[in-house]
């Protein structure tokens, strides 16, 4: 999933915290850019961790529905709104790594012939799927 979400960034005198306020996130940053990338981080592993416990994720606020006066870190410093932009499946590529075991059925003379040949059955599956999906490795 694809999306962009509004985000509170509050610059302190030694961080920048930060809140996601569709999604009740709290992280902070030592400077915008990793504030940046820790609220995206944040927000996948928020998104991935909804979808794998069948949890509908919250769609992003309109800009003009949320006020930066009433964020949990208001009175800590200047506050100001931007968008970061997130790709859950790209997050999840990135991170779910293991592998997973799957029984699959093929006709014994293709079995026979692939192992002849030296094929590594699983990895042919692995890229067919891949191909199959329009999906990359990301790692």
């Amino acid at each position: 999933m694809k999306n962009v979400y509004p985000v509170f960034f509050t610059k302190t005198d030694t961080v920048i915290l930060v809140e996601v306020p569709d999604l009740e996130i709290l992280t902070e940053g030592k400077n915008m850019s990793d504030a940046i990338e820790m609220a995206r981080d944040a927000i996948e592993l928020k998104c991935v961790s909804m979808e794998d416990d069948g949890i509908e994720i919250p769609l992003p606020s309109e800009m003009d529905a949320l006020d930066i006066n009433r964020g949990t870190f208001a009175e800590e410093g200047t506050t100001v709104m931007s968008f970061v932009d997130i790709d859950s499946a790209e997050y999840r590529r990135k991170i779910d790594t293991k592998t997973v075991r799957r029984n699959v059925t093929i006709p014994g003379w293709l079995n026979y012939e692939a192992e002849h040949a030296g094929i590594n059955v699983s990895r042919v599956l692995q890229e067919a799927l891949m191909k199959v999906l329009n999906v990359q490795r990301n790692f």
